[in-house]
């Protein structure tokens, strides 16, 4: 599964990486708006947007990328490691690529994913 993380930190983009390793997922970081957004995020499954630590201008690029392709986007306000490692044990117990926004298909009581799925873009 390919996830792309929009947002947070730049010093953090290893420890990132890193996680989602041990998760077996493949993570594009955009830390930064960089162009051709749109294009980088062709195979992408899954969108985690830190949205405490993002531009407007790339929230914006990003968000229209993802309602063009469809793609489920997870927005979670804080940006350390533990919010990804949350949101990457969420989708993989879900099993699914496309398991909706919050990674549990809804069935999670958790105010995590309530939060995530009242602000789901996808």
């Amino acid at each position: 599964m390919c996830v792309a993380l929009i947002g947070g930190m730049d010093r953090l983009e290893r420890d990132y990486e890193a996680e989602a390793l041990k998760h077996g997922v493949e993570l594009r970081v955009f830390t930064k708006t960089k162009t051709g957004l749109v294009t980088r995020l062709k195979a992408v499954d899954v969108m985690v947007m830190f949205t405490g630590k993002v531009s407007h201008q790339l929230k914006r690029e990003a968000v229209s990328a993802a309602k063009s392709r469809s793609i489920p986007v997870i927005m979670v306000h804080s940006c350390g490691v533990c919010s990804l490692r949350e949101c990457l044990q969420r989708l993989a117990a879900s099993g699914q690529r496309d398991a909706g926004v919050s990674g549990c298909a809804g069935s999670c009581k958790d105010a995590h994913c309530r939060r995530a799925a009242d602000r789901a873009v996808a």
